[in-house]
């Protein structure tokens, strides 16, 4: 029921755009306003990855308040960590460090692979749905609104960033190669409620080649009835 109501809503939305005249990249920049000005929201981002992809991660569950903390709780296989954001300052919680601020994550370079230097170096390029689809719009190129969501391809550097995860910009990323992308976003009541784009291209990394077919979801929920919760350990490591 819920997906045939947003199905209509999407397409009187849609046509709505068309008679006012709005071009679809300025409408979809203004529901991700919209939604960024909300008092709070929830979210659920899920991936989906080849059958050969030898990284499979689970869902992250999100929440936000307007100037105030962000959380996030990801799954990756069996590990499961949580992050806490409010402002330029952050703190990550895995199994085997607790909570740690993210100078304090980074710091720890014990040699090869770190989740909990891994996962800070996310959160310092996380951005919220809000904020990220306010970037991504000018990495489109022309978008249509369609009974399906208003949807157009990525430019080759939109593409480049979310095939690396580096979905903030920071840093140095891997070299990629044939890199194609596509994007849909759906609005609803003038605000962002979901938004899915699919990248592929061959990623190198220390000199090992690596095929990406990556389909990324981001649903929205809970606006204005969001609740968030910080534990006082986490509070801490962001002071």
């Amino acid at each position: 029921m819920k997906k045939n109501l947003l199905f209509i809503l999407s397409v009187f939305i849609n046509a709505s755009l068309l008679a006012a005249d709005v071009s679809p990249k300025d409408a979809v920049a203004n529901a991700a306003a919209a939604l960024g000005s909300q008092k709070n929201y929830s979210w659920q981002t899920t991936v989906e990855v080849g059958n050969n992809s030898p990284f499979k991660p689970g869902p992250t569950d999100g929440k936000t308040e307007k100037d105030g903390y962000t959380t996030l709780a990801m799954s990756f296989g069996d590990n499961s960590s949580e992050a806490v954001i409010k402002g330029t300052n952050a703190a990550i919680k895995t199994a085997d460090n607790g909570w740690q601020s993210v100078a304090e994550a980074l710091a720890d370079n014990g040699g090869g692979f770190n989740p909990a230097m891994f996962i800070a170096r996310s959160v310092q390029n996380f951005k919220t749905p809000a904020a990220e689809v306010t970037g991504l719009v000018g990495k489109t190129k022309d978008l249509t609104p369609g009974t399906n969501g208003i949807s157009g391809e990525l430019t080759d550097d939109g593409a480049k960033l979310l095939l690396t995860f580096r979905r903030g910009g920071n840093g140095d990323a891997p070299t990629v190669t044939s890199p194609k992308g596509s994007i849909t976003f759906w609005i609803a009541d003038g605000k962002l409620v979901k938004y899915q784009f699919h990248v592929t291209g061959t990623v190198s990394f220390n000199g090992n080649d690596r095929d990406v077919d990556r389909t990324t979801t981001t649903e929205i929920k809970d606006v204005n009835t969001t609740k968030i919760d910080v534990a006082d350990e986490a509070k801490k490591k962001l002071e």
